[in-house]
């Protein structure tokens, strides 16, 4: 008479023991909160950093060169950077110097020999305040040199304005967006590689110690797989959740529900996908964790995993955009690459929903053939296990 539990409640008792054993470690709750302060963190710093107006000190001699930074104050290139210039008068060249010396200013604007002038910095020049003064010392001379000559200067640019049109404008935020994109592609594949491992080693401790052998004499081993998926596949999508919701509460603490709003839906495939991606991805590391006879049988059970993991994100990173269409609709990969688009471009449904069904088709399959390795596999001892050789193994 068989002693085993039933598979139905075997998996889900299996399951609460992994995740009461992990929650029970005080290095994986510091790890989370460490993450979720650091994600809220960069969000806070982010919206700071991006709205804060800067004023530029400029040291000045004689009140024309003080009229040309007040021009630049209101030129374009200030208004598109947010920054501001405010002059600072000096009797001679020397005083400036002086105070770009000792920093009292940013930068000194003076007049130059040849009867131009000469911007002075300490180490270098502001890019935005050469690109502003220099526009300003132009426009203020040239005015200048028009009037002194009875010129209409209006009339004689007549025509030279120009005006810049795109036909596929960028999205509003498109920086802030791509942010976004990168941080879920880093999160799915730290989190996937670090839940991994773990589940891989938890695996072959137990099969080293022969801990498996008393487990699998109460519990279907299937069960222990299933119960090992869902287990981590909680852990890892509470640990997630728990990273977005801190960022998204970030951002609208700091004003920025408009910005939230748009990238919202991405965040939300973000996390389906990261359940179907996940769940694939932790069969895998449980049958390499099956597969090896050692701990230190790992590294080369899991290295065909680490190559499925890292092959996109290089991919998309070192390619182009193609490049990035294509693996953001082939299985697993579209978890990690698909919320990268929908962050940052408008995305067909057909190619969302060609992701997602070929995810949950993969997810399907992974799980058939993992329970097929891993129960060929995992109380085989001796030497470490090819992949070909767990498959022609004959069920016990």
């Amino acid at each position: 008479m068989s002693t085993t539990t039933p598979v139905r409640g075997a998996w889900r008792l299996v399951a609460e023991r992994e995740i009461t054993t992990r929650v029970r470690e005080k290095s994986f709750l510091i790890g989370v909160a460490v993450t979720v302060v650091i994600v809220a963190g960069a969000v806070v710093a982010a919206s700071l950093l991006s709205g804060r107006a800067s004023t530029e000190q400029i040291g000045v001699v004689g009140p024309e060169a003080s009229a040309i930074v007040q021009t630049a104050d209101g030129g374009a290139i200030a208004e598109n950077d947010n920054t501001s210039f405010e002059p600072t008068e000096y009797n001679s060249v020397g005083e400036a110097e002086r105070a770009v010396e000792t920093e009292k200013v940013d930068a000194a604007l003076v007049p130059d020999d040849d009867g131009g002038y000469r911007i002075i910095g300490l180490t270098s020049v502001d890019s935005v305040t050469e690109q502003a003064i220099t526009a300003a010392v132009s426009q203020t001379v040239l005015q200048n040199n028009a009037s002194a000559q009875d010129i209409d200067l209006e009339e004689l640019s007549a025509g030279t304005t120009t005006t810049t049109s795109v036909l596929e404008p960028a999205p509003e935020n498109d920086g802030a967006r791509t942010a976004i994109a990168t941080v879920m592609v880093v999160l799915f594949l730290l989190t996937v590689m670090i839940f991994g491992l773990q589940i891989a080693q938890s695996v072959t401790s137990e099969k080293e110690s022969r801990v498996v052998e008393i487990l699998a004499a109460a519990v279907p081993i299937r069960a222990l797989l299933w119960g090992k998926i869902a287990g981590n596949t909680v852990l890892a999508l509470s640990q997630v959740l728990l990273v977005v919701v801190a960022g998204v509460g970030a951002g609208i603490a700091m004003g920025e529900t408009a910005f939230i709003g748009d990238v919202g839906w991405s965040l939300v495939w973000f996390l389906v996908l990261f359940l179907l991606g996940f769940i694939a991805m932790a069969t895998l590391w449980a049958v390499a964790g099956s597969l090896a006879a050692r701990v230190q049988d790992i590294n080369s059970t899991t290295l065909p995993i680490q190559g499925l993991l890292f092959l996109p994100y290089f991919a998309v990173f070192a390619g182009n955009d193609s490049i990035t269409e294509v693996f953001s609709m082939l299985p697993i990969s579209a978890t990690m690459v698909m919320p990268m688009r929908l962050a940052t471009e408008t995305v067909p449904v057909w190619q969302l929903g060609v992701a997602i069904g070929g995810t949950i088709v993969a997810a399907i399959l992974l799980v058939k053939l993992g329970v097929r390795i891993y129960e060929r596999s995992l109380l085989r001892t001796g030497n470490k296990l090819g992949y070909r050789e767990a498959l022609s193994l004959s069920a016990d």
